[in-house]
């Protein structure tokens, strides 16, 4: 197995390299397509990353990482199943790619908030409203003696 690249994108600029040996991969059988064979053929992958350990990744990235996938992880531990293809070596390929899909998102830096003032006509817009409401129940009210 080779080590699995993650392309350039926001938060990885270069990209990214993840060493084959922190890789783990499992085989099992697919619920998926197969015909006779799907019950012999260990065709399912689940291939693995344990995000608290990996070298790829530097502190700032590391704690993001965890940070985006919490919900994801178990501990540290990433895993990603792919189970749609007949072939071993297709599913093998495809986990690959949604793992590194999944990381590069993951590395994607949250967009700072800019904050903004509401408009002059917004503002006017919102106060006349106000007071058509104060108007309107103004006149359900009882009248004064």
């Amino acid at each position: 197995m080779e080590d699995l690249r993650v392309p350039p994108g926001p938060g990885v600029p270069r990209g990214l390299t993840v060493p084959a040996r922190e890789l783990t991969e499992q085989f099992s059988h697919a619920s998926g397509p197969g015909g006779q064979g799907v019950n012999t053929a260990d065709s399912r992958v689940q291939l693995s990353l344990d995000l608290g350990t990996t070298t790829a990744l530097v502190d700032s990235q590391r704690a993001r990482a965890l940070a985006w996938l919490a919900p994801r992880l178990a501990g540290t531990v990433l895993t990603i199943s792919a189970a749609e293809h007949r072939s071993q070596r297709r599913n093998r390929v495809a986990a690959r790619e949604r793992l590194a899909a999944v990381l590069r998102e993951a590395l994607v830096p949250p967009v700072p908030r800019r904050p903004t003032r509401p408009t002059r006509g917004s503002q006017r817009r919102r106060l006349e409203g106000k007071r058509q409401r104060s108007e309107t129940k103004q006149y359900r009210r009882r009248p004064e003696a």
